[in-house]
């Protein structure tokens, strides 16, 4: 999974990526056109893989992981600009939009006011024109391609049309109905208002758990709510300054300041469940005294699509997945042996839908 964090200079982007990925990069005080992207693995908290990795003593742990990517700001109205960031992020599954709500006159806003909502209209609005701009583009080139008889792809100019008309009224294309057929044709181009969005608003640590941010999470929704944009779309508020000082603690120190703030859990952790959730991503699980490990993957994939995410053998030889939810098999005394003599433990075809948190181990011959 990649996650790009993007939004206006300034707004705590490169604070975010910190809190997240435990880094210390440097931010900037005045906004900046030029830099170099930041690139982070992060491993994916999880107290199942935690639990299976304490009761089998593996070699090896690995847990399902994150990639992140920070860029420079977006700039209003320069879509020559964004689209220098819009080519770095293209190809990520999601976009965390990063709205600043925070006070400080040491950091200069480069529309010298402090307004999310405000804000967020601007990058919405970018995001609509840059797609825009690349359909215009890519339409010009059928055309032109067209008058010395080259021919297109079937239907791409009518989808791309399609496109045309829903971004002129504002329309993001999450928020359009495509079929397969049309999906796999628009791919290439990788847009930006097919992702799904994060909104995170980065707050002042004295507005956090307060009716404030509960007001600017409201009338962010509501942003989405008026313009009828009401499918992959999230916001959650943090202190992403509080966030990144938490990060660099250890442990038992990390809990403490959390709990002092009143902060259930990390930016990390409710950002990787926001991002999951969103896309309906899960996790199975596979262990063993080699190893124990989380795999990712979509919700509603079969048996036989998650033993490929292991290795293409294992899907080709399928023959049964030996299966036990996390839950039931703490209930069996953490036994595999004693999970079978309950009826946890299922034998499964290859159409079986995996659960999140199924345990399995994939029987196969190849």
């Amino acid at each position: 999974m990649k996650i790009a964090i993007t939004g206006l200079s300034n707004s705590g982007k490169t604070t975010l990526f910190n809190a997240l990925t435990a880094q210390n990069h440097e931010t900037t005080t005045y906004p900046n056109i030029s830099g170099e992207p930041l690139f982070a693995v992060v491993k994916v908290p999880d107290e199942r893989v935690d639990k299976l990795s304490e009761i089998y003593k593996p070699k090896k742990t690995t847990y399902a992981t994150v990639n992140y990517i920070d860029y420079i700001g977006l700039t209003k109205g320069d879509i020559e600009q964004n689209r220098k960031v819009f080519d770095h992020i293209k190809d990520a599954d999601a976009v965390v939009i990063v709205l600043r709500a925070f006070k400080d006159d040491s950091i200069v806003h480069p529309l010298n006011n402090i307004d999310p909502i405000s804000d967020l209209e601007t990058i919405h609005l970018e995001f609509i024109f840059g797609d825009l701009d690349l359909v215009e583009k890519r339409l010009t080139r059928i055309t032109e391609g067209e008058k010395k008889g080259k021919k297109s792809k079937p239907l791409e100019k009518e989808i791309l049309l399609k496109c045309k008309s829903a971004l002129e009224h504002e329309i993001p294309l999450n928020q359009i109905d495509f079929n397969n057929d049309e999906k796999e044709t628009l791919r290439h181009l990788q847009f930006i208002t097919t992702k799904p969005q994060i909104v995170v608003i980065n707050l002042s640590e004295n507005d956090l758990n307060t009716y404030s941010a509960s007001d600017l999470e409201n009338k962010t929704k509501d942003f989405f709510n008026t313009r009828n944009i009401t499918r992959d779309i999230s916001v959650l508020s943090l202190s992403a300054k509080v966030e990144m000082e938490v990060s660099q603690l250890d442990t038992q120190d990390r809990l403490d300041f959390l709990k002092d703030l009143k902060i259930n859990e990390p930016a990390c952790n409710k950002l990787i469940k926001t991002s999951y959730e969103l896309l309906g991503m899960i996790s199975f699980l596979t262990c063993g005294e080699d190893e124990v490990r989380a795999w990712t993957i979509k919700q509603g994939d079969t048996a036989l699509k998650a033993a490929g995410k292991i290795h293409s053998d294992i899907e080709r030889g399928f023959i049964r997945a030996e299966v036990i939810g996390f839950e039931d098999f703490i209930k069996s005394g953490y036994s595999m042996t004693n999970a079978s003599k309950m009826g946890l433990l299922r034998l499964e075809g290859k159409g079986y839908e995996v659960k999140d948190g199924d345990i399995i181990h994939f029987r196969f011959n190849v």
